[in-house]
């Protein structure tokens, strides 16, 4: 009896094993749930380290609804005792396309809504069985959202400055495409919610900006793999013509909004980034950027400019400022 015990323990054992490694080799949702909570305890981690830097008087209103969806929600910021309309960075969260949450870059915006800002975190959806181009949808539909409740919501709604960092970078350079050009739009599918003159500026930071270049069989391999898998809905999506509109660089025009980009040199995707601002140069729109020699130590990582502890940090937040401050203060 004890045998025959043993043998179906074990029987069952190897059943789970072979189960869970056929589970991560035809779907990347149980990758992606690893990522998920990885994540998650990096945005934690980065919102202790900004507390202190947070600025007192700051009002704050969450999760306020913007859609239908349980996702489809957004956090709003403004110095307290405002009454009358800021200009406005509306942020978009990374993490992959696949994780990541606006609480995650919660503090980061009260630090830039005491530079007489109002700023939202807009939330969208990830995980199982959300795949592009959804969250691209989502951030649309809150731009509508804010510039018809700018008023009540101490928003300016001709001055809008939309922002995003890796990828959310990605998909506030995707939306800002739909929004300054028609042809793009019309490839996408999407109707832009914000008028072009409205769009004031962008700010992009430890973007992605182009497939086509991300190395598949690096270090980083398998979270690439993973993500783009998931995101995109195909695991062919190096060929995927729909897919391929991610890569932003391939698809900017003159009409781009004055840009600030930056990375760290030690992001992998900081090659990306200078491409992107390059082809901005290029084209004559308006670039800010902000990158660091090959040689700067410790060597910058991904998401460099949430560490406000850091001389790199501050000067990208400094630098940001004045960008987007030069900006709005020529509109007005």
């Amino acid at each position: 009896m004890i045998k025959r015990i043993l043998i179906w323990v074990l029987g069952t054992i190897v059943v789970l094993i072979v189960a869970i490694v056929l589970a991560f080799r035809l779907t990347p949702w149980p990758s992606v749930a690893i990522i998920q909570h990885a994540f998650s305890h990096g945005d934690q981690a980065s919102e202790a380290a900004l507390e202190k830097h947070v600025p007192d008087k700051i009002v704050t209103r969450r999760d306020l609804a913007y859609g239908k969806g349980p996702d489809e929600i957004f956090d709003i910021n403004y110095p307290e005792d405002t009454n009358r309309p800021l200009p406005t960075i509306v942020w978009v969260h990374g993490g992959g396309w696949v994780a990541g949450s606006k609480d995650g870059i919660a503090n980061y915006l009260k630090v830039l809504a005491g530079h007489g800002y109002t700023t939202v975190g807009v939330e969208y959806s990830t995980g199982f069985g959300v795949t592009y181009p959804k969250p691209v949808e989502q951030v649309n539909a809150a731009l509508g959202y804010l510039v018809r409740n700018a008023a009540k919501l101490n928003i300016d709604p001709d001055a809008i400055v939309l922002a995003g960092d890796s990828a959310g970078a990605q998909i506030s350079a995707q939306l800002a495409i739909i929004t300054t050009d028609p042809s793009y739009a019309g490839q996408m599918g999407i109707s832009p919610s914000l008028n072009p003159e409205r769009l004031a500026a962008i700010l992009l930071l430890s973007g992605a900006y182009d497939i086509e270049q991300v190395d598949l069989e690096g270090d980083f391999g398998w979270f690439v793999k993973t993500v783009l898998w998931a995101y995109s809905g195909t695991r062919d999506f190096m060929n995927d013509e729909r897919f391929k509109l991610v890569s932003v660089t391939n698809h900017v025009t003159n009409a781009f909004p004055p840009s600030f980009i930056s990375s760290g040199n030690g992001d992998p995707l900081e090659p990306q980034a200078a491409a992107l601002a390059r082809k901005l140069e290029h084209l004559g729109v308006r670039v800010d950027s902000l990158f660091f020699p090959a040689e700067y130590s410790p060597p910058l990582p991904h998401e460099y400019q949430f560490n406000l502890d850091t001389p790199a940090g501050q000067k990208a937040l400094g630098q940001m400022l004045a960008f987007a401050g030069a900006i709005v203060q020529r509109k007005n």
